[in-house]
């Protein structure tokens, strides 16, 4: 079974979480809000895709392209060559960032726990549509 789909809008990277006191005394930590709104982004295209489907339970690929905005104030002739693919897209945000959010948030929906992804490929480029295409693919291989 194969799943794909597209989370539009600017990538955003999993934020490092914020702690603060609950009403108990303890430190309770807590997901940036801009993190959270990503990856609630996330779950709607995937749970959209998935079309009422139950989450995959076998092993797992996935593959990534995340499209990052190219800058406006670039001159043009520089935009044209980011397009083409002449240059690398190594602005912020990390790419290993963008992957955790997108994984976190797809948890649950695409599959029941991400330990069941084997193989991930993933690539940043530069993009005039920003956003992120994902697909998710059963192996056909037996779990651990």
């Amino acid at each position: 079974m194969t799943i794909t789909f597209f989370v539009p809008g600017q990538p955003v990277a999993k934020g490092r979480p914020i702690a603060g006191r609950g009403f108990n005394g303890r430190t309770t930590l807590r997901t940036p809000e801009k993190t959270a709104n990503y990856e609630s982004l996330v779950k709607l295209a995937c749970s959209q895709a998935m079309a009422g489907d139950g989450p995959l339970t076998e092993p797992l690929a996935i593959d990534l392209q995340v499209n990052v905005q190219i800058p406006a104030s670039w001159p043009k002739k520089r935009q044209q060559a980011a397009e083409m693919g002449d240059i690398g897209a190594t602005k912020k945000p990390d790419l290993d960032n963008i992957v955790k959010a997108l994984c976190d948030g797809m948890n649950g929906i695409a599959y029941a726990d991400d330990a069941q992804i084997v193989t991930l490929s993933a690539r940043k480029v530069y993009s005039t549509t920003p956003g992120v295409h994902v697909v998710v693919r059963a192996l056909g291989v037996e779990a651990a």
